[in-house]
């Protein structure tokens, strides 16, 4: 005879299960503390070098939740902490010994009769470093312990020399593939094998005192049972006060590997029966909850908080998406909780320039966790490039500079490597920029393949250094009403805006970059001085206006009525901002000199030389030959719009207005 000692629950958590706790902590769970109910399970023991494991999973946070065949659910109960101070200053034992009572009070109810799985719970402690990827934790498992031991009686008997292979296999409850938790087998009168629930105790006893109590086992050890046993002990005591001998079924399934060599290996259902006697002294039902054991202890045997480092085991890629994400979800744990970044990742970009601007554009496009972003320029990396364009290295100015577009693309890829990033070296036809007739067929091509990338993308940015190459991405956008960002630099000036909706239904309509000209674009690149080659501006002028650039978008973005949204900019602030993140203005310039900015509003020019309805009509009857005729023409703009004709009237004003004195 000797004291009974049972083998503890082990915790064996998946990785999958900490990747989805990080998961609902940053989208769900956000700051909030409060308990979260949790499942996990139990196998049978299948070897005697195997700790008795509740294995938690992914799924551990679905309702409802499914064991995998041949395991038994165990309900457990997650307090997860948002700093590790709070996580080392839980009151634990009180969170223990209030999960024992809720046991105590399914057993004195008669809950735990009717669902004896209410009998096996656990307490998990956690706090998530979502920076570092380390998770903190300390696991419990509660049982109810006597005042005095429970002792063993003689050594384990193997099922096999009880019950017949034909007996084992009928271990079924009727209705039920696979045996519960717990359950009651006698023999009748006639000797055959009778199973019961453990709700049927009383009846089951009245006249065959030779009841066995029955319970799947998760301990691999012969002589030590699970710890799953402990609490329906405890309630045997104090539901039906349960004293003395007790023959205990060990029950387990699959193939067993015996820990001693000279005994074979066992498959299907087996284990043993151990005799164990009961204190005498039984668990009062109307008393308080009986002292409560189960903390689970680290290698050292301490009852301590373990942690699991997964940074080093991720997939570096994962690794960067989760990170990339953070910032963003934080987000909306206090200041923006209705931020959509959904809408903001999902939104394909089109950056025409790579050059200062489309570097920073794209960089902070990044940071806003944008998952597409493509690049059109027709230059090349020369050397005077990388200090200013923040994508490009000295490596990259050799050999003649690598295509910025290509070279471009490729840096985001390093810097992020879930980005879908491409390159496109593609000169643009501007207005004034003659096309010979050999280059027509090649002209053609270009503007198909510019208006198919317009055309598969949401968002366009202009960022070209000159005027007219920014015509033709206008009118293209225009015609497929596409959301445009446009930003400018003078030396210590910028202009940031957005193009209006070319949906007419819109009033009024915003303007686009060309609508405050009363002249047809023409070419600025010839005949120009080394200062007016060079985009000469103050250096940090187009971190400024990348930045609201980027961040305009992201605003219209989460507007309500999106591209069609009007400019907030003449109303005060309290009545503006429809977006989540505030006002969302339509043009805003800024003077470094004076360290200022101003949010004006310009209205759409019906004379505009990009976007008007004469223009883009245009544009879609005749198609190429209308946009060949202002490449080789651009005064033809001036007849399609009208501004000849109110140049003309111009003109007349000034005569009729002219002092015969002054010829």
């Amino acid at each position: 005879m000797s004291i009974l000692q049972f083998q503890p629950f082990s915790s064996a958590v998946n990785v999958s299960f900490w990747y989805e706790l990080g998961k609902l902590k940053l989208d769900r769970f956000k700051l909030a503390e409060e308990p979260i109910p949790i499942n996990g399970y139990y196998t049978t023991g299948i070897h005697s070098g195997i700790p008795s494991f509740i294995n938690l999973e992914r799924d551990a946070f679905f309702t409802p939740f499914t064991p995998p065949p041949r395991s038994y659910m165990v309900q457990g109960t997650l307090f997860n902490t948002n700093t590790l101070e709070t996580f080392k200053g839980l009151p634990k034992p009180k969170l223990f010994s209030d999960l024992a009572e809720k046991i105590w009070e399914d057993i004195k109810s008669g809950a735990a009769v009717q669902d004896p799985s209410l009998l096996n719970r656990f307490l998990l402690l956690t706090f998530a470093d979502l920076k570092s990827y380390k998770y903190y934790y300390m696991f419990g498992f509660p049982a109810l312990s006597f005042e005095d031991a429970i002792v063993s009686e003689g050594n384990p008997v193997p099922l096999s020399e009880e019950f017949t292979p034909e007996e084992l296999a009928s271990f079924r409850l009727p209705g039920i593939d696979q045996l519960p938790q717990y359950f009651l087998v006698k023999r009748d009168e006639s000797r055959k094998v009778v199973l019961g629930h453990i709700s049927e105790w009383e009846s089951f006893t009245k006249d065959n005192k030779s009841v066995m109590l029955g319970f799947a086992d998760s301990s691999g050890l012969d002589s030590n049972p699970g710890w799953s046993l402990r609490n329906v002990l405890a309630l045997l005591s104090a539901k039906w006060k349960v004293t003395g001998e007790l023959a205990v079924i060990c029950y387990k399934e699959g193939r067993s590997s015996a820990s001693n060599n000279a005994s074979p290996s066992v498959s299907g259902p087996h284990g043993s029966i151990i005799k164990v006697k009961l204190p005498e002294k039984f668990l009062d039902i109307n008393g308080d909850c009986p002292k409560v054991v189960g903390w689970e202890r680290d290698s050292a045997q301490k009852i301590a908080p373990r942690y699991v480092d997964l940074g080093s085991t991720m997939d570096p890629n994962k690794l960067a998406i989760s990170s990339v994400d953070l910032n963003l979800k934080l987000m909306r744990w206090r200041i923006l909780p209705d931020l959509d970044l959904d809408k903001v990742a999902n939104t394909k970009c089109l950056l025409i320039g790579a050059g200062t601007l489309g570097c920073n554009v794209a960089r902070c496009l990044l940071s806003w966790g944008v998952r597409t972003i493509t690049f059109v320029d027709c230059t090349k990396v020369s050397f005077s490039n990388p200090v200013r364009q923040t994508l490009y290295e000295f490596k990259d100015c050799l050999d003649g500079g690598r295509p910025k577009a290509i070279a471009a693309a490729g840096k985001l890829k390093e810097i992020f490597p879930a980005v879908n990033s491409e390159g496109h070296h593609i000169f643009i036809p501007m207005p004034g920029h003659q096309v010979t007739p050999s280059e027509v067929s090649t002209v053609q091509e270009t503007v198909n393949k510019l208006d198919s990338l317009i055309q598969s993308h949401d968002a366009v940015f202009l960022l070209t250094d000159s005027r007219e190459s920014r015509w033709l991405p206008t009118v293209l956008c225009t015609a497929q009403n596409k959301l445009v960002i446009n930003a400018a630099l003078g030396f210590d000036t910028y202009l940031v805006m957005r193009h209006g909706s070319s949906d007419q239904t819109v009033k009024p309509r915003l303007g686009c970059y060309f609508c405050n000209d009363v002249v047809v674009p023409q070419d600025s690149l010839k005949d120009r001085t080394l200062d007016q080659q060079c985009t000469v501006t103050r250096p940090g002028l187009s971190f400024l206006a990348s930045s609201l650039a980027v961040e305009l978008m992201t605003s219209v973005l989460q507007h309500p009525m999106g591209i069609n949204a009007q400019a907030d900019s003449d109303k005060p602030l309290e009545e503006a901002g429809s977006s989540v993140l505030g006002v969302v203005p339509h043009q805003i310039r800024g003077f470094l000199s004076h360290f200022q900015s101003l949010s004006i509003i310009g209205h759409a020019y019906n004379k505009c030389t990009a976007c008007s309805e004469s223009v883009v009509g245009e544009y879609k009857k005749r198609g190429f030959d209308f946009l060949l005729q202002v490449f080789n023409t651009p005064a033809y703009l001036e007849t399609v719009t009208g501004l000849n004709q109110l140049e003309q009237e111009k003109c007349e004003i000034e005569w009729e207005d002219a002092n015969e004195d002054d010829f």
